[in-house]
C-alpha cells in the first residue's frame, strides 16, 4: 500500500513549479510520480511520415521523486504527510498526520 496513489491531488514542494499541485496520473517504479502540469518541458520530436507523426516542438510531462510531493489536504489547503491507521472494521486507511482525518473515503 502506497502512500501516494494515483487520482491523488499532491503539492510540489521543491523545484521550479514549487507550490503547484496537480492530480497524480501514474505512480512509477522508480520511486518517482507523474503530476498533471507539474514539471513540463520541451522536448524536440523528429516527423515519422510512417506513423503519421508530424515533427516539431512538444511539450510533455515528466517524472518528479515521490519525496518532492506531499498530499494535498484540502481543509488546509496545504501538503500534509500521510500516516497509517486501522479502523474497527479491520480496513486500513490513510490519514493525515496533522489532524488524523481519513483520506480514503
Amino acid at each position: 500500500m502506497s502512500k501516494i496513489r494515483k487520482g491523488d491531488e499532491v503539492i510540489l514542494n521543491t523545484g521550479k513549479d514549487k507550490g503547484k499541485h496537480g492530480t497524480v496520473l501514474r505512480v512509477l517504479e522508480s520511486g518517482q510520480v507523474l503530476v498533471e502540469g507539474i514539471n513540463i518541458v520541451k522536448k524536440h520530436a523528429k516527423p515519422n511520415p510512417m506513423r503519421g507523426v508530424t515533427g516539431g516542438i512538444i511539450s510533455k510531462e515528466m517524472p518528479v521523486d515521490i519525496s518532492n510531493v506531499a498530499l494535498f489536504n484540502r481543509a488546509t489547503q496545504k501538503g500534509d504527510r500521510v500516516g497509517y491507521k486501522t479502523l474497527d472494521d479491520g480496513r486500513k486507511v490513510r490519514v493525515f498526520k496533522s489532524s488524523g482525518e481519513v483520506v480514503d473515503a
